[in-house]
Formats: structure tokens, sequence, C-alpha cells
């Protein structure tokens, strides 16, 4: 019997091993998708060449699946929790694996950073993000996402050397309710004003 069981236990220890090592997402076939679906827009590497669209290299694997996911309408939902034409098209055409696998390729990429625009924002956006609005119980950006914007793995995004263009754009549509995939970042969002969000988007295009 105690034999028996020490067969069974290395047989499920091997099965265990073997599953963990087939569900490990396939970096070739990430740079593949990308190369095929998302160059055109995020770069190859995921260095965007435009600021209306982000840039996704060194971004945290969990947090570009979670927005691929966003971009489906889930069974029962009448619409995507992260409303977007171009991208739910895009999105429409992924497996979970594709997912996963050009997540994982994205995240291992180097970023090549955007850099701050305007010295007049900087002391502005640098006391929003490390401060918050205090008035506006607006929480400091780097209680989530770091001090230099390098976020939390599987929690919260990285947002260093991001287009401020593209930040500002995001933190306005949470405002208005047209992204809906955080609440809290809604909520966040809500009660800032136009300059403000400008400012802390400009200086976080500046962190490294």
């Amino acid at each position: 019997m105690l034999r028996t069981s020490i067969v069974v236990a290395i047989a499920f220890s091997a099965s265990a091993a073997v599953q963990a090592q087939s569900s490990k997402p396939d970096l070739e076939k990430g740079r593949q998708i990308a190369q095929q679906v998302c160059a055109a827009c995020h770069g190859a590497d995921g260095n965007s060449g435009s600021p209306a669209n982000p840039k996704l290299a060194a971004q945290h694997a969990d947090y570009l699946y979670k927005q691929l996911a966003n971009f489906k309408v889930k069974e029962g939902a009448k619409q995507a929790e992260r409303a977007n034409a171009v991208m739910a098209g895009f999105a429409a055409m992924l497996s979970e694996a594709d997912m996963r696998n050009v997540s994982a390729y994205y995240a291992a990429q180097t970023l090549k950073p955007s850099a701050a625009k305007n010295k007049e924002l900087v002391e502005l956006g640098q006391k929003i993000y490390r401060a918050g609005i205090a008035d506006k119980n607006v929480p400091a950006c780097a209680g989530c996402h770091s001090p230099n914007g390098a976020g939390l793995p599987a929690q919260y995004p990285r947002l260093q050397g991001q287009y401020a263009e593209y930040t500002e754009a995001q933190l306005v549509a949470f405002r208005q309710g047209e992204r809906k995939n955080s609440a809290q970042m809604t909520a966040i969002a809500a009660r800032m004003s136009d300059a403000e969000i400008k400012a802390v988007s400009d200086y976080i295009a500046g962190l490294r």
C-alpha cells in the first residue's frame, strides 16, 4: 500500500510539473502575434511611435492580459468593460493562450521611455504624483504605481515613460465614464481638473 501511494504521488507530481511547463507563455508565439497583429499601432517591440497608442514594452504581463480580456464582451454582458472598437476587433481574434503569450512577450521587451515636455507643469505634476491632492481626497499616484512609476505586478500598471498624451486621455476617459474597467481610477479621476490631469500625465512621462 505504501509503495502504491509513493508511485501515485510521484506520478501526480510529474503530471503537475508537465502541466506547469505547458502553461508557461510561449514568447516566440507572442512575438509572432505582436508582429502580425499589434505592431502597426504598438510597435513590434512594444514601443509605439504615436502618442495616441500606449507603449506596451516592459508593462506587467498580467496587466496587459487583463486589458485584452476587458476589451472582450463577457458572456451575459451587453458591452465590454473597456470599450474600444479597434481593440475589440483585435482582442476577439485572440485565444486565451494568445493573450498570455503576447502579453508575456511585450512584458519582456525593453521600454524606450517618453519624456516630460512642459517645465511649467513639473511642480504640480510631481506634487500630485507623490502627495496627491488632499483637499479633493485624491491619493498619491505613487502609493499604487510606486515612486518611480514601475507599478506593482498583477495589481497596478507601470506608468513610467508612458506618453503624456495617452495617460491624459485615459484619465479623462475614466473621469467621463467612457473607460469603466477600474472603479478606483474612475473615482480618482472624477475629482481631478483638466490642469491637474495634464500636469501629472506630463510628470509621469518623465519618470524613470
